[in-house]
């Protein structure tokens, strides 16, 4: 707690230092209407990380409605899932470039507090994204109903393992509300529905396929009964199916969230067993668009669903499905 404090306290301090630096009349390099003068609105972006193809897609869908609106945007993430503070930096920086609007997708949905409360008294709107933020800050949150999509991966794990069985789950994090999320929605339609299903202690990967691949191979060796194990990300799904194979087992039914080629090709070769696509695309898109509608000081939704979907080999060819993967 002390340390996301002081990280807090420099990252404000260092955000006051460059708002200053901008001159009393409160404009940037900029400019008031958009990034390096542009007279474009400028909307910042500050994502979660590049680290997995999700995060491009979402890109795709920013810069795809940007350019329908006539809006430019930057995006950027830090290099991992795990970089706090680095996000924190680049956070910093974007507010001091003094946007019309911030999208924010959180890797610690309490470090950022401060800054936010710097861009709220700025009248800089924020737009929350794929993770929620626990403040008051942004106006709207467009993301996946992460409890729902993983209840929807654990009816799956049970209904494929006959309601019984022990099974085991690997999540990206624990700060983050999609890691929160996407780990209770899943432990509480268990818990609700299937008595028969023991479920392992969760263990947290970072979104990092060899530490996820590290972890199943260690969750296997201490209980060689498991049945089942989900993976919270892409990155968490693709470590467990590397773990499994590296393990030398078989037989064990994996569920994944996210898309990715990865992930696609383990469907189709039946080493997984399926997975929840989110809709990155539309989610980008959705975020663009809550972003246009503040700065024009238009009501927002306090929450935007962009939806999710099951997919497996029955139907992943599926033009709807088909839409919302990517590569």
């Amino acid at each position: 707690m002390r340390r996301r404090q002081l990280m807090t306290a420099a990252a404000t301090s260092v955000l006051a230092l460059a708002l200053a630096a901008c001159g009393q009349n409160g404009t940037s390099t900029a400019g008031s209407t958009g990034a390096a003068g542009s007279e474009k609105p400028y909307i910042a972006i500050v994502s979660k990380g590049f680290q997995h193809q999700f995060w491009q897609a979402v890109k795709k869908g920013a810069e795809q409605e940007a350019a329908k609106e006539g809006a430019t945007i930057t995006f950027e993430g830090p290099a991992t899932e795990k970089e706090v503070e680095a996000q924190i930096t680049m956070l910093t920086n974007a507010l001091a470039k003094q946007p019309k609007a911030i999208g924010f997708a959180a890797l610690d949905s309490k470090s950022a507090e401060g800054l936010l409360q710097q861009a709220k008294s700025a009248n800089i709107p924020v737009i929350a994204f794929d993770s929620g933020v626990e403040s008051d800050v942004p106006l709207t949150t467009a993301a996946t109903d992460n409890k729902a999509a993983a209840a929807e991966a654990a009816k799956h794990m049970s209904e494929l393992l006959g309601g019984k069985g022990k099974v085991a789950m690997i999540v990206h994090d624990q700060t983050s509300l999609t890691g929160q999320q996407r780990r209770d929605g899943f432990i509480d339609w268990m818990k609700a529905n299937a008595p028969g299903i023991t479920l392992v202690p969760v263990q947290y990967g970072d979104g990092d396929q060899a530490k996820s691949a590290d972890i199943t191979k260690s969750i296997l060796a201490a209980n060689p009964d498991v049945k089942g194990i989900y993976g919270a990300n892409e990155g968490s799904a693709i470590g467990v199916v590397k773990g499994v194979q590296e393990a030398g087992k078989t037989g064990i039914t994996i569920i994944g969230f996210d898309s990715g080629k990865a992930q696609i090709d383990a469907i189709n070769s039946g080493l997984m067993a399926g997975a929840i696509t989110q809709n990155p695309v539309g989610m980008g898109e959705e975020l663009v668009k809550a972003a246009m509608k503040a700065i024009k000081g238009e009501p927002l939704e306090k929450s935007i669903d962009t939806g999710y979907y099951w997919y497996d080999k029955t139907n992943i060819d599926d033009p709807k499905i088909q839409a919302v993967l990517y590569q």
